[in-house]
């Protein structure tokens, strides 16, 4: 979408409009772009909306895009914020942060070659409430303001022409930067999923800042410092030190200088540059801070250097030149190795906190060495005592002997030199290598490379790093200047000056020689006159480095001071930057940079004593206090420990389908004039839409905008003041099509709220009739013993069918009581998930990702549209389609199996292994989700997919059965037993109803083999605590393994124990050479060949007695780390980092590994396989989905990477058929509106909408050959104004068999009486006249206009539907009748008389010809901005204002209780009334405020950091969970009868929800009992502590949340009753 004509000499700027209806709108415009593109929040959910189309939502000018998104009124603006870049954006639930610059300074106005780096000076979070009512914790809403409290100002910086995440001049566009250094990657995803990435900047962290210098008043170079803070080991001075589980250290930062000279008209531009990293020392170790003011006391992890080798390795790839060098060639031979240069600043003598880190810097530098894991790279470590030299030496000698030690790594490493050609013409005259950036005009041309990098460190990167660093890039400075021609020598050194091009001074000249500039490429070379000759070369020139040799006096006086503290300026503001980022405070010791300055050093040391002792305050306070705060505002700011900062926050927020092209499909019974459009328009909030009052039943039809997988219906409470008015029940329907619809919710409860209230219904699929009958939460609600939850996982899932292309919903509501009053209605939304569409048919970025992984998963036979029963999500890593018997099993024993990976390998035959790190610790998941193999057909129900598979299935299930529980199932399973039992289920691809069916066919209920009913409560409660925070551990090492990738080679995933190690049924330990020997019950055993030791008893141990590495990460399930996660495994604290540096490399046998955590994982396995079974459904409605859309041109798009039109090519092949005109009807946003029969090979008829480059070029829709017409009723994308409809030609052409006839409507709803009908065509008579549409096309026309068939209407006319009919002229069946079908007016049965037809060059057979088309286009041009209509204010309409603010005759009054018990983890009320109770007609309740977490499980894969589906479809969605509350009375003395059951909807938590009974109770005890999916609501996390084991959230406690009342006249009662109003 981003490939509009660039090259705009405007600044970028950005516009952010809150009109009085509460919509926001971003106008962004980009100085490299000449259009303006509008991003539409959406009020609701927050998502992002942008769909690329002219005069929507990209315009020529920001004026006319404000005149469009005001309706040219600026009192419509309720707030507008003008910013100069977007840096970020998040969906939070309740609200959305669009994080914005609004002052902007420029640090580097003018980079060589072009580019400007800003600094954001000023920024805003502009904070954009939401109408979602996702419940959020008091925990995250305080996180959430925290992350607005992070600093911003004045410390981040970007550049939006030019990379420059990397070192000067980047290699790679600006469009993929080095991850390591981009600080907004997860602030700008919503950006780059609509594809408008470019319009939020790349943020980096640190200081960037230019200086000028010269000397006598001329300007002789520019300077630049740029300071980039490393991303991977974020955090404050005592959270974030030493190495985490990224393979970084904290306060990590490259820097860069930058020198150049002035340009000059016509002449290239010289520049070098050096870089030097800073950060703590790489290896794992740690400080903890005490209270009182003495010094941290330093402590290292036992196995410190773990991870090292790695740190060092992507600097060595990162400064490796040597291949780059290797093209220079004749400049630069190519170097043998890469250098690392550490200077270690710490202090070393006896007694000091630090010499154990100097000691253990030297051990891990030979450790690395000994490994021989780094070949071409040489590490270097030079020990420099920085406080001890300057209280022995003096500060003077400490520079001395700095530059003494630098001298031969800065030399060896050199630097990097080359100039920017103005022109390309010059490039053949460039000796060195090339870099092009498309966005400018010239080239870079680098003669030599720097190869390797000199790294400082102290304690923590600071005060003694900054000075030292200084002080060594000062002396690379003035080799810089000298290489440029700058010459820094002072006239107190040379006796005579010659002023060179630049005004600065070199050394002089001999006599007969002169000095001039090349015209052509600026350079200088010098002329001989003595001899008559020219060089290139000065024939005196200054010797390299030659003030590496110079005593500190000597470089003073030989040394222009000025740039000198140019250049020490730059490094104080940047020392203030990095020390405020780390501690919260200025740098210490600065003092000494300003050593050159005689007047400003004076001054410095008076103070620096009293200053540094106020830093040291300032320090310890913010380190004690404030730490924490920052550390979780950085983590939040960058995306990591999401799941622990924000739980509940979804990975993309969902999309209101409804809107803004939805519309309700036939009118509405309704006393306003509007129809009841306006329940689908968000600016119409307040709307009280009200049904006459004989309707007992109100049907709405909504036409979805786009298709998408229906998940939610929201609803905004609307009445007056009377809330009884507003529906009690709903029934939800939905399908693609009026046709199709199927019953998804039945009697949903509506509760009676204030006006104004949003509550949404979450939606399943379509669940089968027979499925609910069998298993579910559907057939336990209206049994009297429901005491019992699913509180491990859901063992009674019911699988909804999941569908990308619905596009109909159907809302039936009903009143509280039939008859009594009108009912009242407010706005009406559908929220769910679409497939990228548009990315999709482009074949770019997610939906290029998404077709090709979905297809290719789903491509197991040559014919892709042959159907196949394989619906096994786990198939592909069995060995045959049927489960292994025992025997089968013993003869395979070292075949070993990985679920979700697919993979089937051998144990390794080779010699045992010993040793305490056989395999990559970091190897915890397996490398990918396994496969799914779907069927291709369409819209079916997921118990008829288990039927396919349940034959083998039944029986290898049966079997295994029968193997734990004996022949005659009599044994009681216990828990392993079970779950291993439920594992076998899932890789077989058996649902919870194929399993209870296969049960009771043996005669065994299927409650005897749930998990959930063989632990006691406490054992349960512990169980899920821990396997809780097992699954966010193992997020969090899946997180650090992601992100520790960066700048490394792809890890090698290849290990031999996984995350869980969980053992097939009756698999044992083979013995031998294993001295644990723990699994020994079962019948087969494994002769494995590999061996490990145990990090706890160190014994021997095989495989199948060793625990999962997820283990390792829970620790001592004892200790307050079992059960408490700290969700900084990388980059939480230091002390939790540093045990899982040991535990992630070790072996636990199942011996030494607690009971409990051995269950826990388990347990989280099977959570994780029942979230692959619900991914893999998603990936199979998107193939569905897919294939309906593309049919072949699907398969095409992977075996051939051209299509017979690219975007571009279509474009211009559209642009020619429409000429200034408007394709009105193109899928998605357009559709037909019943399902229309197709031929076997034809493609999907959904293809006749879509984009011209999304089909191949020979495929095409043909109907069935006994079809004599075809109906289509094809909706438009909005309103428009039609003027007609083109038909492109099939590539087979026409003959005079199947040349149809065709008629066309226009109309706006889909009643019969709105239909208009604009003509009807004869195609035959044109075939005849004209052979260009006769039989197949020729090769070649393809890439030109395709032939096609224009049908003008005399006039144009404004509808929303278009109605087709294609008939033969014979006598024949139709595929569907609007009459019957849909109730419309009735078409003519044959109008046109039989004629003689050769045969259909588009049918099977030559003797059956049939219709068939290539595209459908409606053309015409779409009504922008559509005025609602406007209410009349006659005498009608004020009384029913009147009657609308008439209150309630009766009120609702608290019903006393005599008192109340609480059961069942308090999801049980019993309320105790007294004998003289009026009846009571309802309850009040409060929602509750626990939350849906988004992680409830460990990570499935080790690629896919959010582990959802690649729909970005969440679990959460696929089976949402539902709450239920079932209310029963006392009749009589035991008898106990349901009264009613409430489908509870979700709202803010507190809401108050009034329930009706459905008739009135007299009871002495009443109970209330909650059900439904409770497991799937956590905790608040700010309260999350206070209840130890607690297995149910304490948010769901019915306790104080339930009132009884009772309806009465307040007149009747009294002014002291009416205080009892609830």
């Amino acid at each position: 979408m981003d490939s509009s004509p660039v090259g705009g000499s405007r600044n970028s700027s950005v516009v952010v409009i809150t009109l009085d209806t509460g919509e926001t709108y971003v106008i962004s415009s980009l100085s490299s772009r000449t259009d303006t593109h509008v991003i539409r929040i959406d009020p609701t959910t927050g998502a992002l909306n942008y769909d690329g189309k002219p005069g929507f939502d990209v315009f020529k000018s920001e004026s006319e895009a404000l005149n469009y998104v005001t309706n040219g009124s600026k009192w419509l603006c309720k707030s507008t914020t003008y910013a100069r870049a977007l840096l970020g954006y998040v969906a939070l639930g309740s609200y959305g942060l669009l994080l914005v610059a609004t002052k902007l300074n420029a640090s580097i106005p003018n980079l060589p070659g072009g580019g400007c780096v800003y600094i954001v000076a000023e920024s805003q979070w502009i904070k954009i409430p939401l109408q979602y009512p996702q419940p959020l914790g008091k925990g995250e809403v305080k996180n959430a303001q925290e992350l607005t409290d992070l600093e911003i100002d004045g410390k981040h910086y970007f550049c939006d022409t030019r990379d420059i995440t990397r070192p000067f001049p980047s290699r790679m566009p600006l469009e993929k930067p080095d991850d390591e250094f981009v600080w907004n990657g997860w602030l700008s995803v919503s950006f780059r999923n609509i594809g408008l990435q470019q319009h939020c900047v790349i943020l980096l962290q640190g200081f960037v800042e230019y200086r000028r210098f010269g000397s006598s008043g001329q300007l002789e170079g520019f300077v630049a410092l740029v300071a980039r803070r490393s991303r991977l080991h974020p955090g404050t001075r005592y959270l974030a030190r030493g190495m985490n589980s990224c393979f970084s250290t904290g306060n990590e930062v490259e820097c860069e200088q930058l020198v150049w000279v002035p340009k000059r008209t016509g002449q290239s531009i010289p520049f070098n540059t050096y870089i030097w990293r800073r950060g703590t020392i790489p290896m794992w170790w740690g400080a903890e801070l005490k209270m009182t003011a003495a010094e941290a006391e330093i402590y290292v992890s036992d196995d410190p250097y773990r991870g090292s080798s790695q740190y060092y390795k992507r600097l060595s790839k990162r400064y490796d030149s040597r291949n780059l060098d290797a093209v220079v060639g004749e400049v630069q031979q190519k170097k043998a190795f890469v250098p690392i240069v550490c200077i270690n600043l710490l202090r070393s003598g006896e007694g000091k906190s630090e010499s154990i880190l100097v000691q253990h810097f030297e051990e891990s530098i030979n450790h690395i060495r000994s490994t021989g894991a780094l070949p071409d790279t040489r590490i270097l470590l030079i020990n420099y005592d920085w406080h001890a030299s300057v209280k022995l030496k003096g500060e003077t000698q400490t520079i001395e002997g700095l530059w003494k030690l630098l001298k031969a790594p800065t030399t060896a490493i050199s630097m990097c030199e080359g100039d920017y050609l103005l022109s390309r013409q010059r490039l053949k005259d460039c000796r060195g290598e090339i870099i092009i950036n498309n966005a400018f005009e010239g080239a870079f041309c680098l003669r030599t490379h720097q190869n390797g990098v000199i790294r400082f460190n102290c304690a923590d990167s600071l005060d003694r790093t900054n000075a030292a660093s200084f002080f060594g890039a000062l002396q690379v400075f003035v080799e810089q200047c000298r290489r440029l021609g700058i010459s820094l020598d002072s006239d107190l050194s040379y006796g005579n000056q010659s002023m060179n091009n630049y005004g600065g001074y070199i050394a002089p000249l001999p006599p007969g020689w002169e000095k001039r500039a090349d015209a052509v490429t600026g350079k200088t070379y010098f002329i001989d006159h003595n001899t008559k000759t020219t060089t290139w070369m000065h024939p005196c020139p200054d010797k390299p480095w030659k003030r590496f040799d110079m005593t500190f006096e000597e470089f003073k006086r030989s040394t222009i001071l000025s740039p000198v503290s140019q250049l020490a300026d730059l490094f104080l503001l940047a020392g203030d930057i990095h020390a405020t980022l780390y501690t919260g405070s200025k740098a210490m010791h600065s003092q000494i940079l300003n050593i050159f300055n005689e007047e400003t050093g004076g001054k410095f040391k008076q103070f620096s004593a009293a200053a540094n002792m106020k830093i040291t305050l300032q320090r310890r306070y913010k380190n004690v206090v404030v730490d924490s705060s920052r550390q979780k505002q950085l983590e939040m700011f960058l995306g990591l420990r999401l799941f622990k900062h924000l739980p509940s926050l979804p990975v993309q927020p969902l999309h209101v389908a409804s809107r803004p092209s939805g519309f309700l499909l036939k009118p509405i019974a309704n006393m306003f004039p509007d129809g009841g459009a306006n329940l689908l328009s968000f600016k119409r909030k307040d709307l009280i839409w009200v049904c006459p009052q004989a309707a007992d039943v109100a049907e709405v039809f909504i036409y979805l905008a786009e298709p998408c997988h229906v998940c939610q219906l929201l609803l905004t409470i609307s009445h007056g003041a009377d809330d009884s008015t507003y529906p009690s029940t709903v029934d939800v329907r939905t399908g693609r099509s009026l046709d199709g619809l199927k019953l998804v919710v039945e009697a949903a409860s509506v509760p009676q709220c204030v006006n104004g209230t949003n509550l949404f219904i979450p939606l399943p699929g379509t669940i089968s009739a027979e499925d609910m009958a069998v298993t579910g939460a559907g057939t336990r609600l209206h049994d009297q013993d429901t005491s019992t939850h699913s509180l491990l996982y859901d063992f009674e899932e019911l699988e909804g069918e999941l569908d990308f292309l619905t596009r109909v919903v159907a809302l039936t509501f009903y009143p509280a009581v039939s008859g009594k009053s009108p009912m009242t209605f407010g706005e009406i939304e559908i929220l769910g998930v679409s497939l990228p569409w548009s990315r999709v048919f482009s074949n770019e970025g997610h939906g290029a990702r998404l077709s090709s992984e979905v297809s290719k998963r789903f491509q197991k036979e040559t014919n892709p549209f042959s159907s196949s029963s394989d619906t096994n999500p786990f198939s592909t890593s069995l060995p045959n389609t049927s489960a292994p018997t025992l025997a089968q099993q013993g003869s395979s024993a070292n075949n070993l199996l990985d679920l979700l990976s697919g993979d089937m390998f051998s144990e390794p035959v080779s010699q045992p292994v010993i040793g305490n790190t056989t395999y990559d610790g970091d190897d915890f998941f397996p490398p990918a989700v396994g496969e799914y193999h779907g069927d291709k057909t369409n819209n079916e129900s997921s118990s008829s997919l288990d039927a396919k598979c349940s034959d083998s299935g039944a029986q290898n299930y049966t079997s295994l059965l029968k193997s734990i529980a004996g022949s005659h199932m009599d044994k009681k399973l216990n828990y392993v037993e079970a779950m291993k039992l439920e594992i076998e289920r899932l890789r077989l691809n058996i649902s919870a109803a194929e399993r209870d069916r296969i049960l009771l066919s043996v005669g065994t209920d299927p409650a005897s083999i749930n998990p959930n009913l063989l632990l006691d409560d406490l054992s349960t409660g512990r169980l899920c605590k821990v396997a809780n925070s097992l699954a966010l551990l193992g997020h969090a090492s899946l997180e650090d393994r992601i992100n520790g990738s960066i700048g490394l080679e792809p890890m090698d995933n290849s290990s031999a124990i996984d995350f869980w190690n969980i053992t097939e049924i009756g698999e044992t330990c083979s013995g031998g050479a294993c001295q644990v020997c723990v699994e020994t019950k079962g019948t087969n055993s494994t002769s494995s060949k590999s061996i490990f030791l145990c990090s706890r008893c160190e014994r021997k141990v095989c495989k199948v007695c060793c625990a999962g590495k997820g283990a390792l990460l829970v620790g001592n399930y004892n200790s307050r780390d079992a059960a408490n996660y700290n969700g900084g495994s990388g980059h939480g604290s230091q002390t939790d980092g540093t045990n899982q540096s040991v535990a992630t490399d070790s072996v636990i046998c199942k011996q030494c590994c607690p009971e409990i955590v051995l269950n826990a994982l388990i347990l989280d396995y099977i959570r994780v396989l029942v979230g692959l079974r619900r991914h893999a459904r998603a990936d199979g409605a998107a193939h569905k989905a897919l294939d309906q859309i593309m049919g072949s041109a699907l398969w095409d798009r992977l075996s051939e990477r051209n299509h017979s039109f690219d975007s571009q090519q279509a474009a211009k092949v559209l642009q020619k058929l429409l000429g200034s005109e408007e394709s009105l009807a193109e899928f998605p946003s357009a559709s037909i509106l019943h399902s229309v029969e197709s031929a076997k090979d034809s493609a999907p008829f959904l293809s006749l909408l879509a984009p011209l480059e999304s089909g191949s070029h020979h495929s095409y829709w043909k109907a069935p050959a006994n079809t004599s017409s075809v109906d289509f009723a094809i909706v438009l994308s909005t309103v428009s104004d039609v003027s007609g409809v083109i038909f492109l030609v099939s590539p087979c052409g026409y003959s005079d068999a199947d040349a149809p006839t065709v008629q066309i409507w226009a109309s706006n709803k889909i009643h019969r009486e709105e239909k208009s009908s604009m003509g009807k065509w004869d195609i035959q008579s044109l075939i005849r006249s004209s052979s260009e549409f006769y039989g197949p096309e020729k090769s070649g026309e393809g890439a030109k206009v395709p032939r096609h068939v224009k049908f003008s209407f005399k006039n144009p006319v404004r509808c929303r539907i278009i109605w087709i009919t294609l008939r033969l002229q014979r006598a024949g069946s139709s595929s569907i009748n609007f009459g019957n079908d849909f109730n419309l007016l009735s078409l003519d049965e044959n109008p046109f008389a039989e004629v003689n037809r050769r045969a259909s060059f588009g049918a099977t057979v030559g003797s059956e010809p049939c219709l068939h088309a290539k595209r459908i286009l409606v053309i015409g041009n779409s009504v922008k901005n559509e005025m609602d209509p406007a209410s009349s204010q006659g005498f009608d309409q004020m009384n029913l204002r009147s009657w609308l603010e008439r209150p309630p005759k009766l009120n609702r009054f608290k019903v006393p209780i005599e008192g109340e018990a609480l059961m069942n983890n308090d999801l049980v009320l019993e309320q105790y009334l007294p004998p003289v109770s009026p009846p009571f007609a309802g309850f009040r309740l409060d929602a509750p405020c626990a939350i849906k977490p988004r992680v409830t499980h460990s990570p499935s894969s080790d690629t896919n950091i959010f582990d959802t589906s690649v729909t970005y479809l969440e679990e959460r969605h696929i089976s949402p969970a539902v709450l239920y509350l079932q209310v029963s009375a006392l009749q009589g003395q035991h008898n106990m009868v349901t009264i009613a059951e409430y489908r509870l909807p979700e709202v803010k938590a507190g809401t108050a929800m009034y329930f009706d009974f459905p008739r009135e109770v007299q009871t002495r005890t009443i109970v209330f009992k909650l059900l439904g999916d409770v497991a799937a609501f956590s905790e608040d996390q700010s309260e999350q502590d206070d209840y130890g084991m607690r297995t149910i959230a304490a948010g769901l406690s019915l306790s104080n949340r339930i009132k009884l009342y009772y309806y009465a006249d307040p007149y009747e009662l009294g002014k002291w009753a009416s205080l009892s109003a609830v």
